[in-house]
């Protein structure tokens, strides 16, 4: 049975079921953004960039997000072109898979998310001790929460299982 089916759901049932499927829609995102990544050369990727931020930068020249995103997409290469792609495919398939059978209440792939949540905060901590970015912390702290939810919901279902 999925978590998504029936009735008598509490509060923490639909938070994990909201963080979960948050986490999903990320995994998603990544991966579409994997896939442009390999259609787009690094000057497309930099025109498209540019072309997202003008209306921002004619209103706000200092503007935080515009101008980092147009430095970043300035300074690509055709191999962090390639590794990045590469990187949000992978990112983004595990997250995919792994949400879509928790949501279908498969035992085995509740510690796994942990894990693999666990690995990406570990490396998301590196990440911030290089260069810290806001965007940054909000995803470790949304991961933790999804990790804590993840550990809770893991406990209560091996409880239904096993009582």
């Amino acid at each position: 049975m999925s978590l998504l089916r029936g009735g008598g759901k509490d509060w923490w049932d639909w938070l994990f079921i909201a963080g979960v499927v948050l986490k999903g829609l990320d995994g998603a995102v990544e991966i579409i953004g994997g896939l442009l990544l390999l259609v787009a050369d690094p000057a497309q990727i930099h025109g498209l960039v540019l072309q997202l931020t003008q209306p921002e930068l004619a209103e706000d020249p200092k503007d935080f997000i515009a101008t980092h995103l147009l430095h970043a997409s300035g300074g690509l290469t055709g191999s962090a072109v390639a590794y990045a792609a590469a990187y949000l495919l992978v990112h983004g398939a595990v997250k995919v898979v792994l949400v879509t059978a928790v949501l279908l209440n498969k035992l085995w792939a509740y510690p796994w998310m942990i894990a693999v949540l666990l690995a990406f905060i570990a490396y998301q901590l590196y990440q911030l001790a290089v260069s810290p970015t806001p965007g940054l912390v909000a995803l470790t702290v949304f991961d933790a929460l999804v990790v804590v939810l993840t550990w809770h919901e893991y406990r209560r279902q091996r409880e239904r299982r096993f009582a």
